[in-house]
């Protein structure tokens, strides 16, 4: 499993368009599963309603992981996703 923390910067946190951006690109690695977990919740990053259920911030801290045999690839692209778009 590969991890790494990220603090929100977006002024309006993750809400429905990054979201649906967010599912898409998770989407692309299918045999890995990635979870988005804040404030003690944990949602699949593919799971749009679930994410945005989250209720993520501005400046809250974010722990995306990656498990599954594209992870090293999947968390990559995620790390850029999140440093890009949120």
């Amino acid at each position: 499993m590969k991890q790494f923390n990220y603090t929100i910067t977006d002024a309006l946190g993750i809400h429905a368009r990054p979201a649906g951006m967010l599912a898409k690109a998770a989407k692309t690695y299918a045999d890995t599963e990635i979870t988005v977990t804040c404030n003690g919740k944990t949602a699949k990053a593919t799971q749009l309603m679930k994410i945005m259920s989250l209720g993520v911030k501005q400046g809250s801290v974010v722990t995306v992981a990656a498990e599954g045999p594209s992870e090293e690839a999947a968390i990559a692209a995620m790390d850029d996703f999140f440093t890009s778009n949120l």
